[in-house]
């Protein structure tokens, strides 16, 4: 907003306070559209209702205005005001914050991932019985389903699930994960 503007919702105010209706009904319709858009500009989702705070603003600008010094600018005065309200808006609303990931992705650290060579990978497979191996391979390293391995290596679905938990209870214990 101008300095123009600034100086004219002064003037409002200022004849308000003088007991002037007619600029009184002014000013807290243009204030009312100010606060608004600040309001729209800080709730990004549901949670606080902007016209809530837009009213609540309204309300103590109506209850405070004789607080207002005549000789400073009037648009600190109502920001501070509609800051606070909608402070006071979020804390009734509790602790609960909801925040898009998108607005925040890029301050998360990325956690650190442990790559597995295809060595590592043999070294682990190498200890177990030719059953076993395959399985595990299938399911663990190609990332196959169970239902498709038991195809492929002509085996039931449970023979499947014994064999990659043995082949895994085998690998953990000659790491030392178990």
């Amino acid at each position: 907003m101008s300095g123009r503007n600034e100086r004219e919702l002064a003037d409002l105010l200022r004849a308000a306070i003088a007991g002037d209706a007619r600029s009184y009904a002014l000013f807290l319709d243009r204030v009312a559209g100010l606060v608004r858009a600040y309001a729209r500009s800080k709730i990004s989702h549901g949670g606080v209702d902007p016209e809530d705070v837009v009213q609540e603003v309204l309300l103590a600008i109506h209850l405070k205005r004789h607080t207002w010094l005549p000789e400073a600018p009037v648009l600190p005065w109502v920001y501070a005001i509609a800051r606070f309200k909608l402070i006071d808006a979020f804390r009734r609303r509790g602790r609960r914050v909801e925040v898009e990931l998108d607005d925040i992705a890029e301050t998360v650290p990325q956690p650190e991932v442990e790559t597995v060579s295809a060595r590592d990978i043999g070294r682990a497979l190498e200890g177990l019985a030719p059953g076993q191996r395959s399985v595990v391979a299938a399911i663990s390293v190609e990332g196959r389903s169970v239902e498709e391995t038991a195809r492929t290596l002509d085996m039931t679905e449970s023979a499947v699930r014994v064999a990659l938990h043995r082949g895994l209870a085998a690998i953990a214990r000659r790491f030392g994960r178990e």
